[in-house]
């Protein structure tokens, strides 16, 4: 059995940290702002970007409110300044929405096997799950499948996403927390003057281990107010994210989020641990560049 420090811990609980900063700073990624074109007859919107560079080396700070998981009524609250790295090679990836190996890229389809984080919470921190068994930061990894609908012409584009990911608790030695299906429909447009945004919607499909890691409640587990519940493999919850950014310098840039989860029609909709059925989290955050390769990205 893998044995991990608490050194080890942080660390990989800070990396989780980063790769949910490093997938919101790269959305913020557009063409330097000094090399956007006016606005003609497209009405202020961006046809392309220019290429980015091979690797960046920089800083961000952000903060971070969301949900513990689906259907909680207690937050996870995070404020954390972390520099970032990002490489952009021709497979190995640590970009935008993609920490990992690209073993397939077309101007229509793409296919990478990479990775994706969570942040945790103690049980003593929320009430509905006082007595049980806390949930631990969570690390996703496993492939997924990209599809480019539509050209990324100036009137936006839209993309379909399934990642198809194995589930596991870096806070309880790599414990395995189940399986995830995540399909996503992504539209996002470039605008004039260095503005950015998406909004997406998708769908988090979990086998039985995954459901029980959230909503199980097991006989030794209740009390007055939670009774017992047989979790169901199934429909976690619905997404539904936007995200806005604006580049001031080639170098400066700030960023928000907004995603809301609702276990509406989910198949542990009438698990006693769903308090709050409908719930936004909030990101805000900037970047700043401190260095950056001459030599352009694959793409």
């Amino acid at each position: 059995m893998l044995k991990l420090t608490t050194f080890h811990r942080r660390s990989l609980q800070i990396g989780v940290c980063l790769t949910f900063l490093t997938h919101s700073h790269v959305q913020a990624q557009t063409a330097p702002a000094s090399e956007v074109a006016p606005p003609s007859d497209n009405q202020g919107l961006v046809k392309d970007r220019e290429p980015l560079p091979l690797w960046e080396l920089g800083a961000s700070a952000f903060a971070l409110t969301q949900q513990a998981y689906p259907g909680s009524d207690t937050y996870v609250n995070r404020a954390l300044a972390v520099p970032y790295f990002l490489y952009r090679g021709e497979h190995f990836r640590v970009d935008r929405g993609n920490t990992g190996y690209r073993a397939v890229k077309t101007p229509q389809f793409e296919f990478d096997i990479g990775f994706a984080g969570a942040f945790g919470s103690s049980s003593d921190k929320v009430e509905a799950r006082r007595g049980m068994e806390k949930l631990g930061s969570l690390i996703e990894f496993g492939p997924r499948f990209k599809w480019n609908i539509s050209n990324p012409e100036a009137n936006g584009r839209w993309r379909f996403e399934l990642p198809a990911r194995a589930v596991f608790d870096i806070s309880n030695q790599f414990k395995r927390r189940g399986y995830t299906i995540e399909p996503e429909i992504e539209f996002e447009r470039r605008a004039f003057g260095g503005w950015r945004y998406s909004t997406g919607l998708s769908a988090v499909w979990g086998n039985q281990q995954f459901a029980d890691t959230f909503y199980q409640v097991k006989p030794n587990q209740v009390l007055i107010d939670r009774p017992a519940y047989q979790a169901k493999k199934g429909l976690i919850a619905w997404r539904l994210s936007g995200f806005i950014s604006h580049s001031y310098t080639n170098d400066f840039r700030v960023f928000a989020g907004v995603r809301v989860d609702s276990v509406i029609g989910a198949a542990n909709e009438d698990s006693p641990l769903v308090k709050r059925k409908t719930a936004p989290s909030l990101l805000l955050g900037m970047t700043y560049t401190w260095m950056r390769s001459d030599r352009t990205e694959f793409d």
